[in-house]
């Protein structure tokens, strides 16, 4: 993902290809598991399968005879001015692009739209109770597949995030796994985005602590466990916090209108 930023085209430009890449594989899951009524989990992996291939795919073939990963120039620390000399928090926010702010300022907006607005009030709803929604005159299958559609873009923009902010290149298998995080992320925050927001902290938190332990002790324990040890502790974390989720009531139930 980002790959319109190596060809030319600006960081903005890459984070746009990479959010429209996301919507239309998105939308081939949407129209699977919606009008279809497919499994979800089917084809969820099936997706994930397909876009990690497509991605390895257009990776050589555009760039066939790269001994080393496409370098770029990512987006640079914004920094805080005098702000930046406030004990701890400021080194800390003055590390971030602009890519990161303008993920903090997307939670708000989510959060906006899911709860103070027609729209967010009509997308729970077609969690809980999408006849409810049908009887309004809306469309239930529109609402699911615009939100899939909205998701699975916002979902390529974080994977540009680790080749455009995070690093400075892109490699085959860069996300490592992140993104299934995501999923147990929603359950633990029980589809809030503001507590989905504080997950994602635990998890980067984690991710931090493993570069940290792997310096101090990466003679004595083998590299593998603190590459791991992230994903485990992130698992156990938001699987004991996420035991009281409140799961939507037609989550991964297809919907047919006049079908009970």
């Amino acid at each position: 993902m980002g790959r319109g930023g190596w060809l030319g085209a600006s960081l903005w430009g890459g984070v746009a290809a990479a959010a429209l890449t996301g919507a239309a594989f998105g939308l081939l899951h949407a129209v699977l598991t919606v009008p279809l009524g497919l499994s979800q989990h089917v084809s969820g992996l099936a997706v994930t399968l397909l876009a990690s291939s497509s991605a390895y795919f257009t990776y050589r073939t555009v760039l066939p005879n790269l001994a080393a990963p496409p370098r770029i120039e990512p987006f640079r620390p914004l920094g805080l001015g005098p702000l930046a000399d406030i004990p701890f928090l400021g080194p800390v926010l003055g590390q971030q692009t602009a890519l990161t702010w303008a993920a903090l300022a997307m939670v708000a907006l989510v959060w906006w739209v899911l709860n103070r607005t027609a729209l967010g009030l009509a997308l729970r709803a077609v969690g809980d109770n999408p006849d409810a929604v049908d009887a309004q005159g809306l469309s239930v299958h529109g609402l699911r597949i615009g939100a899939v559609v909205a998701g699975s873009a916002l979902m390529a923009v974080g994977g540009a995030f680790l080749t455009m902010s995070a690093f400075d290149a892109f490699f085959i298998g860069m996300v490592n796994g992140r993104g299934w995080i995501c999923i147990a992320l929603v359950i633990f925050a029980s589809w809030r985005p503001g507590k989905a927001l504080l997950g994602a902290l635990l998890f980067g938190a984690f991710e931090a602590f493993q570069v940290r332990a792997q310096t101090q002790a990466g003679a004595v324990l083998p590299s593998q466990i603190f590459l791991m040890a992230p994903y485990v502790l992130s698992i156990v974390a938001l699987t004991l916090a996420a035991r009281g989720a409140d799961y939507p009531r037609a989550l991964l139930k297809p919907w047919f209108k006049g079908r009970r």
